[in-house]
Protein backbone atom coordinates (compact mmCIF):
# COMPACT_ATOMS: atom_id res chain seq x y z
CA UNK A 1 0.00 0.00 0.00
CA UNK A 2 1.05 3.60 -0.37
CA UNK A 3 -0.21 7.13 0.20
CA UNK A 4 -0.15 9.29 -2.90
CA UNK A 5 -1.43 12.55 -1.43
CA UNK A 6 -1.03 13.83 2.13
CA UNK A 7 -2.65 17.07 3.25
CA UNK A 8 -2.16 18.68 6.67
CA UNK A 9 -4.14 21.58 8.11
CA UNK A 10 -3.00 23.11 11.41
CA UNK A 11 -1.07 19.95 12.22
CA UNK A 12 2.03 20.56 14.35
CA UNK A 13 4.07 23.28 12.63
CA UNK A 14 2.07 23.30 9.41
CA UNK A 15 -0.75 25.78 8.80
CA UNK A 16 -1.19 23.98 5.48
CA UNK A 17 0.94 21.42 3.69
CA UNK A 18 0.20 19.28 0.64
CA UNK A 19 2.68 16.55 -0.25
CA UNK A 20 2.54 14.25 -3.27
CA UNK A 21 4.21 10.99 -2.33
CA UNK A 22 5.18 8.16 -4.64
CA UNK A 23 5.35 4.39 -4.34
CA UNK A 24 8.82 3.19 -3.35
CA UNK A 25 11.35 5.38 -1.55
CA UNK A 26 10.42 8.89 -0.39
CA UNK A 27 13.13 10.84 1.46
CA UNK A 28 12.44 14.02 3.44
CA UNK A 29 15.62 16.05 3.95
CA UNK A 30 16.05 18.99 6.31
CA UNK A 31 17.75 20.18 9.50
CA UNK A 32 16.40 19.11 12.85
CA UNK A 33 13.33 21.05 13.95
CA UNK A 34 11.96 22.04 10.53
CA UNK A 35 9.05 19.56 10.50
CA UNK A 36 10.26 16.38 8.75
CA UNK A 37 9.01 14.12 11.50
CA UNK A 38 5.67 15.94 11.56
CA UNK A 39 4.99 14.62 8.04
CA UNK A 40 5.62 10.96 8.84
CA UNK A 41 3.96 11.34 12.24
CA UNK A 42 0.76 12.31 10.42
CA UNK A 43 0.92 9.17 8.28
CA UNK A 44 1.43 7.08 11.40
CA UNK A 45 -1.54 8.79 13.05
CA UNK A 46 -3.80 7.75 10.18
CA UNK A 47 -2.85 4.16 10.97
CA UNK A 48 -2.96 4.03 14.77
CA UNK A 49 -4.66 7.27 15.95
CA UNK A 50 -1.62 7.85 18.13
CA UNK A 51 1.79 9.49 17.90
CA UNK A 52 5.16 7.88 18.46
CA UNK A 53 6.35 11.13 20.04
CA UNK A 54 3.66 12.23 22.51
CA UNK A 55 1.08 10.43 24.63
CA UNK A 56 -1.86 12.77 23.96
CA UNK A 57 -3.24 14.68 20.99
CA UNK A 58 -2.97 18.26 22.26
CA UNK A 59 0.59 18.90 20.92
CA UNK A 60 -0.52 17.76 17.45
CA UNK A 61 -2.71 20.85 16.99
CA UNK A 62 -0.83 23.92 15.78
CA UNK A 63 -0.57 26.56 18.50
CA UNK A 64 -3.56 28.89 18.38
CA UNK A 65 -5.70 26.59 16.21
CA UNK A 66 -8.83 24.78 17.39
CA UNK A 67 -8.29 21.56 15.47
CA UNK A 68 -5.90 19.74 13.18
CA UNK A 69 -6.87 17.83 10.06
CA UNK A 70 -4.97 15.03 8.31
CA UNK A 71 -6.11 13.87 4.87
CA UNK A 72 -4.63 11.07 2.84
CA UNK A 73 -5.29 9.16 -0.38
CA UNK A 74 -4.46 5.52 0.29
CA UNK A 75 -3.81 2.95 -2.44
CA UNK A 76 -4.25 -0.60 -1.08
CA UNK A 77 -4.42 -3.56 -3.40
CA UNK A 78 -6.71 -2.33 -6.21
CA UNK A 79 -8.65 0.20 -4.12
CA UNK A 80 -8.09 3.91 -3.51
CA UNK A 81 -9.53 5.23 -0.25
CA UNK A 82 -9.79 8.85 0.84
CA UNK A 83 -9.25 9.26 4.59
CA UNK A 84 -9.63 12.26 6.86
CA UNK A 85 -9.09 12.63 10.61
CA UNK A 86 -10.03 15.73 12.57
CA UNK A 87 -8.20 16.12 15.88
CA UNK A 88 -9.94 18.45 18.33
CA UNK A 89 -8.48 19.22 21.73
CA UNK A 90 -10.79 18.15 24.55
CA UNK A 91 -13.37 16.63 22.22
CA UNK A 92 -13.95 13.33 20.47
CA UNK A 93 -11.94 13.06 17.26
CA UNK A 94 -13.87 12.39 14.07
CA UNK A 95 -13.00 10.78 10.75
CA UNK A 96 -14.34 10.51 7.21
CA UNK A 97 -13.91 7.63 4.79
CA UNK A 98 -14.31 8.50 1.11
CA UNK A 99 -15.83 11.86 2.07
CA UNK A 100 -18.86 10.22 3.69
CA UNK A 101 -20.49 11.49 6.85
CA UNK A 102 -18.22 11.80 9.90
CA UNK A 103 -17.72 8.67 12.01
CA UNK A 104 -15.84 7.93 15.20
CA UNK A 105 -12.11 8.16 14.52
CA UNK A 106 -11.56 4.55 15.59
CA UNK A 107 -13.52 3.43 12.50
CA UNK A 108 -10.45 4.05 10.32
CA UNK A 109 -8.01 1.97 12.38
CA UNK A 110 -6.61 -0.84 10.26
CA UNK A 111 -7.25 0.77 6.88
CA UNK A 112 -3.73 2.22 6.77
CA UNK A 113 -0.98 -0.02 8.08
CA UNK A 114 2.42 1.38 8.98
CA UNK A 115 5.58 0.09 10.61
CA UNK A 116 7.59 2.93 12.10
CA UNK A 117 11.29 2.92 13.00
CA UNK A 118 12.43 5.85 15.14
CA UNK A 119 15.05 6.72 17.78
CA UNK A 120 12.23 6.39 20.32
CA UNK A 121 12.29 2.64 19.56
CA UNK A 122 15.17 2.23 22.00
CA UNK A 123 12.50 2.59 24.70
CA UNK A 124 11.06 -0.73 23.50
CA UNK A 125 14.14 -2.35 24.98
CA UNK A 126 15.34 0.08 27.64
CA UNK A 127 12.12 1.79 28.70
CA UNK A 128 9.30 0.96 31.05
CA UNK A 129 6.64 -1.70 30.31
CA UNK A 130 4.16 0.78 28.84
CA UNK A 131 6.32 1.03 25.70
CA UNK A 132 6.18 -2.71 25.10
CA UNK A 133 2.46 -2.86 25.86
CA UNK A 134 1.83 -0.08 23.33
CA UNK A 135 3.88 -1.90 20.70
CA UNK A 136 1.77 -5.04 21.07
CA UNK A 137 -1.51 -3.16 21.29
CA UNK A 138 -0.82 -1.00 18.21
CA UNK A 139 -0.07 -4.11 16.17
CA UNK A 140 -3.07 -6.00 17.56
CA UNK A 141 -5.47 -3.15 16.81
CA UNK A 142 -4.14 -2.70 13.29
CA UNK A 143 -4.52 -6.42 12.61
CA UNK A 144 -7.93 -6.68 14.28
CA UNK A 145 -9.63 -3.26 14.37
CA UNK A 146 -12.60 -4.69 16.29
CA UNK A 147 -10.30 -4.92 19.31
CA UNK A 148 -10.17 -1.10 19.51
CA UNK A 149 -13.49 -1.33 21.34
CA UNK A 150 -12.06 -4.01 23.65
CA UNK A 151 -9.12 -1.84 24.62
CA UNK A 152 -11.27 1.26 25.12
CA UNK A 153 -13.74 -0.70 27.23
CA UNK A 154 -10.96 -2.20 29.31
CA UNK A 155 -9.37 1.19 30.01
CA UNK A 156 -12.77 2.59 30.99
CA UNK A 157 -13.37 -0.34 33.34
CA UNK A 158 -9.98 0.07 35.03
CA UNK A 159 -10.60 3.80 35.46
CA UNK A 160 -14.04 3.26 37.01
CA UNK A 161 -12.84 0.40 39.19
CA UNK A 162 -9.88 2.44 40.42
CA UNK A 163 -12.21 5.30 41.32
CA UNK A 164 -14.28 2.95 43.45
CA UNK A 165 -11.23 1.37 45.10
CA UNK A 166 -9.80 4.80 45.85
CA UNK A 167 -13.07 5.92 47.46
CA UNK A 168 -13.00 2.96 49.88
CA UNK A 169 -9.23 2.80 50.31
CA UNK A 170 -8.14 1.50 53.68
CA UNK A 171 -11.46 -0.07 54.60
CA UNK A 172 -11.56 -3.71 55.63
CA UNK A 173 -15.26 -4.17 54.87
CA UNK A 174 -17.64 -2.73 52.28
CA UNK A 175 -21.36 -2.13 52.47
CA UNK A 176 -23.62 -4.24 50.27
CA UNK A 177 -23.91 -1.63 47.54
CA UNK A 178 -20.13 -1.12 47.32
CA UNK A 179 -19.53 -4.87 47.32
CA UNK A 180 -22.07 -5.46 44.54
CA UNK A 181 -20.61 -2.65 42.44
CA UNK A 182 -17.05 -3.92 42.87
CA UNK A 183 -18.07 -7.45 41.94
CA UNK A 184 -19.71 -6.13 38.79
CA UNK A 185 -16.50 -4.33 37.84
CA UNK A 186 -14.54 -7.50 38.63
CA UNK A 187 -16.53 -9.49 36.08
CA UNK A 188 -16.14 -6.85 33.40
CA UNK A 189 -12.43 -6.44 34.14
CA UNK A 190 -11.89 -10.19 33.80
CA UNK A 191 -13.84 -10.46 30.54
CA UNK A 192 -12.26 -7.51 28.72
CA UNK A 193 -8.83 -8.03 30.27
CA UNK A 194 -8.70 -11.67 29.18
CA UNK A 195 -9.70 -10.76 25.65
CA UNK A 196 -6.99 -8.11 25.40
CA UNK A 197 -4.40 -10.40 26.95
CA UNK A 198 -5.33 -13.27 24.63
CA UNK A 199 -4.88 -10.97 21.63
CA UNK A 200 -1.47 -9.81 22.84
CA UNK A 201 -0.29 -13.37 23.38
CA UNK A 202 -1.36 -14.29 19.85
CA UNK A 203 0.46 -11.28 18.39
CA UNK A 204 3.63 -12.15 20.31
CA UNK A 205 3.41 -15.73 19.02
CA UNK A 206 3.24 -14.42 15.44
CA UNK A 207 6.15 -12.03 16.01
CA UNK A 208 8.55 -14.43 17.70
CA UNK A 209 10.01 -16.38 14.75
CA UNK A 210 10.33 -13.32 12.52
CA UNK A 211 11.90 -11.29 15.32
CA UNK A 212 14.46 -14.01 16.03
CA UNK A 213 15.37 -14.29 12.34
CA UNK A 214 15.61 -10.50 11.86
CA UNK A 215 17.88 -10.14 14.90
CA UNK A 216 20.13 -12.89 13.59
CA UNK A 217 20.40 -11.08 10.25
CA UNK A 218 21.15 -7.70 11.85
CA UNK A 219 23.59 -8.97 14.47
CA UNK A 220 25.32 -11.84 12.63
CA UNK A 221 23.62 -14.42 14.84
CA UNK A 222 26.03 -13.89 17.74
CA UNK A 223 23.17 -14.28 20.24
CA UNK A 224 19.61 -15.52 19.90
CA UNK A 225 16.74 -13.12 20.63
CA UNK A 226 13.55 -14.27 22.34
CA UNK A 227 10.56 -12.92 24.26
CA UNK A 228 8.24 -13.93 27.09
CA UNK A 229 4.95 -12.38 28.13
CA UNK A 230 4.92 -11.44 31.80
CA UNK A 231 1.48 -11.09 33.31
CA UNK A 232 0.28 -9.83 36.66
CA UNK A 233 -1.92 -12.94 36.85
CA UNK A 234 1.12 -15.25 36.76
CA UNK A 235 4.55 -15.32 38.32
CA UNK A 236 7.64 -17.36 39.07
CA UNK A 237 8.84 -19.50 41.94
CA UNK A 238 7.17 -22.15 44.10
CA UNK A 239 4.41 -19.82 45.33
CA UNK A 240 3.22 -18.88 41.85
CA UNK A 241 -0.14 -20.39 40.94
CA UNK A 242 0.58 -19.98 37.23
CA UNK A 243 3.96 -19.72 35.53
CA UNK A 244 4.59 -17.13 32.82
CA UNK A 245 5.53 -19.90 30.38
CA UNK A 246 2.05 -21.41 30.68
CA UNK A 247 0.24 -18.29 29.47
CA UNK A 248 0.44 -18.91 25.68
CA UNK A 249 -1.32 -22.25 26.10
CA UNK A 250 -4.35 -20.84 27.91
CA UNK A 251 -7.67 -20.15 26.25
CA UNK A 252 -9.37 -16.78 26.61
CA UNK A 253 -11.82 -18.37 29.04
CA UNK A 254 -8.99 -19.74 31.18
CA UNK A 255 -7.31 -16.33 31.23
CA UNK A 256 -10.61 -14.78 32.28
CA UNK A 257 -11.05 -17.26 35.12
CA UNK A 258 -7.49 -16.71 36.34
CA UNK A 259 -7.81 -12.91 36.25
CA UNK A 260 -11.09 -13.05 38.16
CA UNK A 261 -9.51 -15.40 40.69
CA UNK A 262 -6.60 -13.01 41.24
CA UNK A 263 -8.74 -9.93 41.87
CA UNK A 264 -11.10 -11.82 44.17
CA UNK A 265 -8.36 -13.53 46.18
CA UNK A 266 -6.39 -10.29 46.56
CA UNK A 267 -9.29 -8.07 47.55
CA UNK A 268 -7.58 -6.90 50.77
CA UNK A 269 -4.45 -5.82 48.89
CA UNK A 270 -6.43 -3.79 46.39
CA UNK A 271 -8.53 -2.15 49.09
CA UNK A 272 -5.36 -1.24 50.96
CA UNK A 273 -3.70 0.23 47.87
CA UNK A 274 -6.83 1.73 46.32
CA UNK A 275 -5.89 0.57 42.84
CA UNK A 276 -6.40 -2.32 40.41
CA UNK A 277 -3.35 -4.55 40.75
CA UNK A 278 -4.12 -7.23 38.17
CA UNK A 279 -4.81 -7.14 34.45
CA UNK A 280 -3.11 -6.40 31.14
CA UNK A 281 -2.49 -2.77 32.14
CA UNK A 282 0.14 -4.16 34.57
CA UNK A 283 1.78 -6.62 32.15
CA UNK A 284 5.14 -6.57 30.40
CA UNK A 285 7.16 -8.42 27.78
CA UNK A 286 10.59 -9.73 28.77
CA UNK A 287 13.20 -9.54 26.00
CA UNK A 288 16.21 -11.85 26.10
CA UNK A 289 19.53 -12.17 24.30
CA UNK A 290 20.48 -15.74 24.97
CA UNK A 291 19.49 -16.26 28.60
CA UNK A 292 20.25 -12.66 29.59
CA UNK A 293 17.62 -9.90 29.78
CA UNK A 294 18.20 -7.34 27.07
CA UNK A 295 17.10 -4.50 29.33
CA UNK A 296 20.08 -3.35 31.36
CA UNK A 297 22.54 -5.76 29.73
CA UNK A 298 22.41 -5.26 25.95
CA UNK A 299 25.01 -3.02 24.34
CA UNK A 300 23.90 0.02 22.36
CA UNK A 301 24.29 -1.89 19.09
CA UNK A 302 22.42 -4.90 20.44
CA UNK A 303 19.64 -2.65 21.70
CA UNK A 304 19.24 -1.09 18.26
CA UNK A 305 19.29 -4.51 16.58
CA UNK A 306 16.59 -5.82 18.92
CA UNK A 307 14.37 -2.79 18.39
CA UNK A 308 14.77 -3.01 14.61
CA UNK A 309 14.07 -6.76 14.74
CA UNK A 310 10.76 -6.16 16.51
CA UNK A 311 9.70 -3.64 13.87
CA UNK A 312 10.80 -5.88 11.00
CA UNK A 313 8.86 -8.74 12.55
CA UNK A 314 5.74 -6.55 12.64
CA UNK A 315 6.26 -5.85 8.93
CA UNK A 316 6.34 -9.60 8.20
CA UNK A 317 3.26 -10.26 10.33
CA UNK A 318 1.33 -7.63 8.37
CA UNK A 319 2.44 -9.30 5.15
CA UNK A 320 1.15 -12.67 6.28
CA UNK A 321 -2.17 -11.18 7.38
CA UNK A 322 -2.87 -9.57 4.00
CA UNK A 323 -0.69 -11.15 1.28
CA UNK A 324 -2.50 -9.47 -1.64
CA UNK A 325 -0.21 -7.56 -3.99
CA UNK A 326 -0.19 -3.89 -3.06
CA UNK A 327 -1.25 -4.48 0.55
CA UNK A 328 2.07 -4.44 2.40
CA UNK A 329 2.43 -1.83 5.17
CA UNK A 330 4.07 1.54 4.69
CA UNK A 331 7.52 1.65 6.27
CA UNK A 332 8.52 4.83 8.09
CA UNK A 333 12.17 5.40 9.03
CA UNK A 334 12.36 8.57 11.10
CA UNK A 335 15.96 9.74 11.57
CA UNK A 336 17.05 6.14 12.04
CA UNK A 337 20.03 5.83 9.71
CA UNK A 338 22.02 8.54 11.52
CA UNK A 339 21.75 6.45 14.68
CA UNK A 340 23.13 3.23 13.18
CA UNK A 341 26.65 2.07 12.45
CA UNK A 342 27.57 1.44 8.81
CA UNK A 343 26.89 -2.30 8.94
CA UNK A 344 23.40 -2.04 10.45
CA UNK A 345 22.59 0.92 8.19
CA UNK A 346 23.38 -1.07 5.05
CA UNK A 347 21.54 -4.18 6.25
CA UNK A 348 18.42 -2.23 7.15
CA UNK A 349 18.49 -0.39 3.80
CA UNK A 350 18.74 -3.71 1.99
CA UNK A 351 15.80 -5.17 3.93
CA UNK A 352 13.40 -2.24 3.40
CA UNK A 353 14.32 -1.35 -0.18
CA UNK A 354 11.70 -3.67 -1.64
CA UNK A 355 8.75 -2.33 0.37
CA UNK A 356 5.83 -0.82 -1.51
CA UNK A 357 6.35 2.56 0.15
CA UNK A 358 9.13 3.76 2.43
CA UNK A 359 9.15 7.20 4.07
CA UNK A 360 12.58 8.28 5.28
CA UNK A 361 13.58 11.40 7.18
CA UNK A 362 17.18 12.56 7.42
CA UNK A 363 19.05 15.74 8.31
CA UNK A 364 21.40 15.52 5.32
CA UNK A 365 21.45 13.37 2.17
CA UNK A 366 24.63 11.66 3.35
CA UNK A 367 22.65 9.96 6.14
CA UNK A 368 20.64 8.01 3.56
CA UNK A 369 22.30 4.85 2.18
CA UNK A 370 22.97 5.25 -1.57
CA UNK A 371 21.03 2.04 -2.28
CA UNK A 372 17.79 3.85 -1.38
CA UNK A 373 16.91 5.71 -4.56
CA UNK A 374 13.57 7.41 -5.13
CA UNK A 375 11.78 10.73 -4.59
CA UNK A 376 13.50 13.40 -2.49
CA UNK A 377 11.87 16.35 -0.73
CA UNK A 378 13.47 19.39 0.91
CA UNK A 379 11.74 20.37 4.14
CA UNK A 380 11.94 23.90 5.51
CA UNK A 381 9.78 25.56 8.20
CA UNK A 382 6.20 25.25 6.98
CA UNK A 383 7.14 23.96 3.51
CA UNK A 384 7.80 20.63 1.76
CA UNK A 385 9.26 20.97 -1.77
CA UNK A 386 10.32 18.44 -4.41
CA UNK A 387 14.03 18.23 -5.05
Amino acid sequence: MYISQLSLTDFRSYAQADVRLAPGINVLIGPNGVGKTNIVEAVGYLATLSSHRVSNDAPLIRFGAERAIIRGALHRAERVTSLEVEITSGKVNRARINRANPVRAREIVGIVRTVLFAPEDLALIKGDPSNRRKFLDDLLLSLRPAEVATKNDYERIVKQRNALLKSVRGRTTLNSSQEATLQAWDLQLAAMGARLMHGRLRVLELLEPYMAAAYADLADGAKSASTQYLSSISGEGPEAELDHSQLPGLTQQQLQEQLLHMVESNRDRELERGITLFGPHRDDVALYLGSTPAKGYASHGETWSFALALRLAAYRVFGDDDPRPGSGPILILDDVFAELDATRRDRLAHIVAGAEQVLVTAAVPEDVPPTLKGSFFQVSPGHVDDV
